[in-house]
């Protein structure tokens, strides 16, 4: 399974994560370690094949939208094995069918094998195209991209670069640990010195496109699982929150208000809509919903006063809904 490279970084650390292909069987994400002083290995398959949004029951109009971005930071966050790295694969995918450009991809490993088509696209490895992603993504910038995908930004060089590629005219695509949009916002700032918060806040807020948050769930049917997704569009009123931070917290409610004219959406209304079409039960709805007692109310059709982002939600879902029926 391993190069020469690889073997002895395995013999150095006793542990290794790469990709690793079969022909005509498929590839593989490969995890090898050493326990109980013998060898083990732990794969996780890689479809050949890319997804598009709609096949991964992703919400299809805001992230082609932001796809198609020219310039700025687009983050997908979430725990591991939330399929972020998948959706990514679907953004660039997306990219390549719908615009002539140069997209560089920096990975650990590489993963889904992109096939030029309206874009030209160069896939790089850490540890064997470059030693790391902070110093790849600074090499990007004299290679010429229009689209840099960073598979992670693990450490502050990496962010700050990252910020500085999307503010300097290059679409920037990468993803985090973080649950949420608004945690999201608070772990890059956290990562710079108090006296650059501010600064950063404002730098953030005039770059960052959009973030979307995943987290995976069991489907109703049994068959797999289904994204529960978070999408946050950088909107008038999301950049005063992302800049003050007394009023980061306010960021869900900017989300869910957003629904209609912009095609955001919290965690709490992609279950919503999920729960209503089947795709998940409403125990597993419960589970994952910011407050079980408020969403066992608007699946009962009752909603507070102050709940103007889900009255214009329950209509657009609605009419999403008779759309899929039709079908």
């Amino acid at each position: 399974l391993m190069s020469e490279r690889q073997r002895e970084h395995f013999l150095k650390n006793r542990e290794i994560d790469m990709g690793y292909g079969v022909a005509g069987i498929g590839r593989f994400r490969v995890n090898i370690f050493q326990q109980r002083g013998t060898i083990a290995i732990a794969l996780r398959v890689i479809p050949f094949g890319i997804k598009g949004f709609e096949e991964l029951n992703l919400p299809v109009r805001p992230l082609e939208k932001l796809s198609m971005e020219q310039r700025g930071l687009i983050l997908v966050t979430g725990v591991t094995g939330s399929g972020k790295t998948t959706t990514l694969a679907a953004m660039i995918d997306y990219i390549n069918r719908h615009r002539r450009c140069h997209i560089i991809t920096i990975e650990d490993p590489i993963e889904f094998l992109h096939k030029d088509n309206l874009s030209m696209i160069n896939q790089r490895e850490i540890g064997t195209d470059t030693s790391s992603f902070a110093q790849a993504l600074k090499m990007a910038l004299r290679q010429d991209p229009d689209v840099i995908l960073v598979g992670e930004m693990r450490d502050f060089e990496t962010i700050d670069t990252a910020l500085l590629a999307a503010e300097t005219g290059h679409l920037v695509l990468s993803t985090l640990h973080t649950l949420d949009a608004t945690e999201t916002i608070n772990r890059i700032v956290a990562v710079y010195p108090p006296y650059q918060q501010k600064q950063v806040r404002l730098q953030l807020a005039n770059v960052l496109r959009g973030v979307i948050s995943q987290r995976l769930l069991p489907r109703a049917d049994g068959l797999g699982r289904v994204p529960a997704v978070e999408v946050m569009i950088n909107t008038a009123r999301i950049k005063e929150c992302i800049m003050d931070k007394d009023r980061t917290p306010e960021i869900p409610i900017a989300i869910a208000e957003g629904h209609v004219t912009y095609g955001s959406q919290t965690f709490d209304q992609s279950l919503m809509s999920l729960y209503k079409r089947g795709l998940i039960t409403l125990e597993e709805a419960l589970r994952h919903c910011s407050n079980p007692d408020d969403f066992v109310l608007r699946v009962k059709g009752i909603l507070a006063t102050s709940d103007m982002g889900w009255q214009e939600f329950e209509v657009s879902a609605k009419e999403e809904l008779e759309v899929e029926e039709e079908e």
